[in-house]
């Protein structure tokens, strides 16, 4: 949506919704100002000077009704309007929303998605004349993700039925997620579109891999539970359409923004943010639902609702029953006058014309004003306890009605019952509108002619006098004319009848075809599919059948159909969460402390005592260990103990059973994760420990590695997505021992777990067992295969399918990479083979491998990835595009990298072998002995990969290049001149030490010490003297 400003759409207002051009004259001085359709009705057509005189006496009238009835103007009274004290909460919020002048139209252009759509079609024609051609592989089929609150017989449900059907027929492979199961279970199930139900009770996390998924449809605002899980990582840039229909939560924003629900409104909007696209089903929802706007509102008209209640209405209520609860006797006529769901301040006008043009059809009924006439007048518009309803009676008793004959209905009545009562609607606004009125769409369902002015969106899909009557706005004569053609002898015409039962069929289906086809093309824009994915067909090619009718015989074949109250459900939905929000609160830190606040100044005191008396207890030790002897030993292991202590000093922490349990295993298997997205896919056991690319994202309370803190380079976003789990390969990889201390080391992706390819307990078992039996020797064990994986489905070699996930440049990305690695001529285009002999490859980077054969591995990727970046970077970086896709790809390097690690162990003649991950079954792939010939043994060796590592250290090390360079990010620099000075500072650093510890002895012997003041001898005990006793003077020296 364009942007929907907080508060009143003005005429001004944009881009959302922008009046008319006929209503904008701020260029034009006053008498070439550009009057309203109102003023050149009245001045500019043929309007004959008695019905213009009867107008204008109107007019005075209700201007004297109106100050004598209202307490302020017609302006003051709209704006008076909300301080009624029973109003419809819908109204309420239209009311918020402001009004529109007589004659004003209101229109919605979604500018801002507009925009996006056309700025991505220029970077397709971008990408497109890339230096490389893109080639679409066509593998397999967009993938499309249905997600519903519940499976009840509803409309929604009819839509999306209907809808998927239609997608299918051009290419969509589509799946249905619920969060409860219903009755429509087995309609989706005889369309064959599979269906899996969310265990979300127990507070149960939402284990689903929405990466699987090309885009998401969500449907109703009870699936906001999912929308918060694709707010997380990695989900975060997945495309969502989320469909929204009801009004139950705009009727409430006032409401939390009233009662401080700050946080609550919060959510809301971050969920409607969350969405690429949020579709309304009519142009009246995006203005209540203004506040939440983000400029990714969408209007898609057309919908089986009003199909839908007017035939369950229709087979719950008898039409005369009806009418004696409304008041109403068998044999009277009711015309219902019904307008725009939109408040404009001409409204009163446009009622006062339909009303004059019924008059001349009162002589056909009794007039006299003591007699009860057996004409009706229905108006639906407003409330139904406005100060309108008052000034509308006074406007029918001045026109000549009988009093009673004209009523005033709201639209928080029940508008079913006001429909179904009437012989015949008329639609009595002339507000140019972008779709087709719903509640004529209602009415025609019922089977009611019904008359309307010629308005361009109206003319579309009614005929005069096939389906409908017509007249020309400009001439409300024609209006009367009608009127007699219609009513005869006080019933309906055989005419009329014949337009209304005409009508009634095809209004069940009035606008399906271009609600398919809008969902349809919306769908293709916003998609974005990767190169293996097949392109659909456009949506013009949906065969017509299915775009005739919505797929009502489905839902007719549902056994005891239980039609559920969509509003209602709406509400309760609504309650629950407010609920929830509110438990919430009570129970969060910042409320708990509020309440509790003597309680923690209480705490307070008592910990501020304690510490002062533990300080003064350790005051008194130090003064009583000062005052005893101390064996100190030698300076040398003064020194060396406190060198121990401050190495062990980060050890200090308690380590929990896992970690310790880790520490005397062969084996400890690491699961990269980026975001809480991913935390339900994680393990918790010892033989796995996780590994989290951003610090942002880890999880609490566990021993996950964060890796940006090993490896700063994945701080800078734009590398911690091109690494990718690479990222966390480079970061355990870099000053290894200091976290990883197990004989084997391991990786499995968290989509593994996901998609049920990861180990079982079984495999796990196995594969401990021949590692520790040392079965294999130095292998390469790895559980998820490419012959599995669903982009795979043609089976190809390993060239043709790296080719077909990079967009057919995958053989040159890798050719080009090895050249720049290894120095070679430009005119070098070889690749290592990778044979086509029957055995499979490793995907989703689900493998295990002995620590030294990692590092190795890690050393040869390090350059292999810095080659890719080095021709890749200045472009990639400065537009998102890169030749391995065909559209703006974060990931770009990914699925190349996928792979690597097939080509390093089989050119480094390791043995590779493939573990069943349910059964533990394993089996060697790819023999030594079937590779001879064909492996590049020297170009992947240890000592060709490590002389290259350490020409690259020494040049990062002397030579401080400015130029962009990824190597050395990536993990340690070093080579023999790094081994040299580290020893030479090592050395210095202890022989400085040794000097500042001779000094300090040299100190201490030659500093100067004070000389003896005198002596003391103990006195003998008492009466133990003698003659030879002697008495021993202090002597001052």
């Amino acid at each position: 949506m364009g942007s929907l400003e907080d508060g009143v759409p003005q005429k001004t207002t944009a881009p959302l919704l922008r009046s008319s051009p006929s209503s904008r004259g701020d260029r034009y001085s006053f008498f070439q100002r550009p009057r309203s359709r109102f003023a050149r009705f009245l001045l500019f057509e043929k309007v004959d000077y008695l019905q213009w005189i009867f107008t204008v006496a109107i007019f005075s009238i209700v201007l004297l009704l109106f100050e004598a009835f209202l307490p302020s103007s017609v302006e003051k009274a709209e704006v008076s309007f909300q301080e009624t004290e029973k109003i419809s909460k819908d109204w309420m919020v239209l009311k918020g929303r402001g009004s529109l002048d007589f004659g004003e139209s209101i229109w919605f252009e979604p500018s801002k998605l507009l925009e996006k759509f056309q700025r991505d079609d220029r970077e397709l024609n971008l990408s497109s004349a890339s230096t490389r051609p893109l080639v679409r592989s066509r593998v397999r089929k967009p993938q499309l993700a249905l997600v519903f609150a519940d499976l009840s017989v509803e409309p929604g449900q009819l839509l999306m039925v209907s809808l998927a059907v239609s997608l299918r027929e051009i290419g969509y492979a589509i799946e249905v997620y619920s969060l409860e199961d219903g009755p429509v279970h087995t309609v989706w199930r005889s369309i064959e579109i599979p269906v899996k139900i969310l265990q979300t009770s127990n507070k149960t996390e939402i284990t689903v891999d929405w990466l699987n998924y090309d885009g998401i449809l969500a449907n109703s605002l009870e699936t906001m539970r999912v929308l918060s899980c694709l707010i997380q990582e990695p989900f975060k840039s997945l495309p969502v359409i989320w469909t929204v229909h009801e009004r139950s939560l705009a009727t409430r924003l006032n409401q939390y923004s009233s009662t401080g629900q700050i946080q609550l409104l919060n959510n809301w909007k971050q969920a409607f943010n969350r969405a690429t696209v949020v579709i309304f089903p009519n142009y009246v929802l995006p203005m209540i639902y203004s506040t939440f706007d983000a400029g990714n509102y969408f209007v898609i008209p057309g919908s089986p609702a009003e199909a839908w209640e007017a035939n369950n209405f229709m087979a719950l209520y008898n039409r005369d029953d009806l009418r004696i609860r409304l008041g109403f006797k068998q044999d009277d006529f009711i015309v219902a006058i019904v307008g725009s769901q939109f408040s404009y301040s001409g409204l009163w006008l446009e009622h006062s014309l339909v009303l004059q043009a019924l008059l001349p059809l009162l002589r056909d009924f009794p007039s006299d004003i003591n007699s009860d006439s057996l004409i009706k007048v229905s108006i639906l518009s407003g409330n139904s306890t406005g100060n309108y309803k008052v000034a509308l009676e006074a406007i029918a008793l001045n026109l000549g009605y009988p009093r009673g004959s004209v009523r005033h209905s709201g639209i928080d009545e029940d508008v079913n019952s006001f429909l179904s009562t009437a012989d015949l609607v008329i639609y009595g606004s002339f507000l140019e509108e972008q779709s087709f009125p719903d509640i004529l769409v209602r009415a025609m369902c019922f089977g009611k002619p019904i008359i309307a002015p010629d308005l361009s969106v109206i003319r579309k899909y009614v005929d005069d006098r096939v389906n409908g009557f017509l007249f020309p706005k400009e001439n409300i004569r024609v209006l009367t004319q009608i009127l007699f053609q219609a009513v005869s002898n006080g019933k309906l015409s055989p005419l009329a009848q014949n337009v209304g039962s005409i009508a009634k069929g095809p209004a069940r289906n009035l606008i399906v075809s271009e609600t398919i086809e809008g969902y349809g093309s919306l769908i293709e824009k916003v998609l974005k599919f990767s190169s293996e994915v097949a392109h659909p067909k456009d949506v013009a090619e949906v065969p017509p059948s299915l775009k005739e009718e919505w797929q009502w015989h489905l839902f007719e074949e549902i056994e005891s159909p239980r039609y559920s109250n969509t509003t209602s459900r709406s509400y309760s939905f609504l309650d629950k969460v407010e609920e929830l929000w509110n438990h919430t609160q009570t129970e969060s830190p910042d409320v708990r402390s509020l309440m509790d606040d003597s309680f923690s100044y209480s705490i307070w005191k008592e910990e501020r005592y304690i510490q002062m008396m533990n300080a003064r207890n350790r005051r008194a030790e130090e003064q009583l260990i000062d005052r005893t002897d101390q064996p100190r030993g030698t300076w040398e292991e003064v020194y060396r103990n406190v060198r121990r202590a401050d190495r062990f000093k980060n050890d200090l922490h308690e380590r929990d059973d896992w970690e310790l349990e880790r520490t005397g295993q062969s084996l400890c298997i690491y699961e990269p994760y980026f975001g809480e997205g991913t935390w339900p896919f994680l393990h918790h056991s010892s033989l796995y420990r996780g590994i989290g690319l951003s610090t942002k994202g880890r999880r609490s309370g566990s021993d996950d590695v964060d890796a940006p803190s090993r490896l700063p380079v994945l701080n800078n976003p734009y590398y911690r997505d091109i690494l990718g789990e690479y990222g966390a390969f480079f970061a355990l990889a870099n000053r290894i021992d200091h976290v990883h201390k197990n004989a084997w080391i391991g990786f499995q992706s968290w989509r593994a777990t996901a998609k049920k390819v990861s180990l079982s307990n079984i495999a796990e078992r196995a594969l401990l067992e021949a590692i520790e039996a040392r079965r294999h020797g130095d292998t390469l064990y790895f559980w998820v295969s490419m012959e599995n994986d669903p982009r795979n489905l043609l089976q190809q070699d390993f060239w043709t399918f790296c080719d077909a996930i990079n967009a057919g440049n995958c053989r040159y990305a890798v050719s080009e990479a090895l050249q720049r690695m290894y120095g070679l001529k430009k005119d070098w285009n070889s690749l290592p083979p990778m044979p086509m002999d029957g055995d499979t490859w490793s995907v989703m980077q689900s493998w295990v491998l002995p620590t030294r054969s990692f590092l190795e591995f890690v050393m040869f990727s390090r350059m292999f990835l810095d080659s890719l970046d080095a021709q890749m970077y200045d472009e990639h970086h400065r537009t998102g595009h890169c030749y391995l896709s065909l559209s703006k790809d974060r990931h770009c390097y990914s699925r190349v990298l996928e792979l690597l690690v097939n080509v390093w162990a089989y050119h480094s003649a390791r043995r590779m072998v493939y573990v069943n991950s349910e059964t533990g079954a394993m089996q060697e792939q790819h023999r030594l002995k079937s590779r001879k010939g064909q492996m590049w043994v020297r170009w992947f060796s240890y000592t060709t990969l490590k002389s290259m590592d350490e020409d690259l250290a020494e040049e990062s090390d002397l030579d401080h290049p400015t130029r962009q360079w990824l190597w050395p990010l990536t993990g340690e620099v070093l080579w023999q001149g790094v081994f040299e000075r580290e020893r030479n500072l090592r050395y210095k650093q202890k022989e400085k030490r040794k000097q500042k510890s001779k000094d300090k002895i040299s100190r201490m012997k030659h500093r100067s010490r004070q000389k003896t003041i005198g002596k003391f001898i103990k006195p003998l005990p008492e009466g133990t003297g003698n003659s030879n006793s002697t008495v021993v003077t202090m002597s001052v020296g």
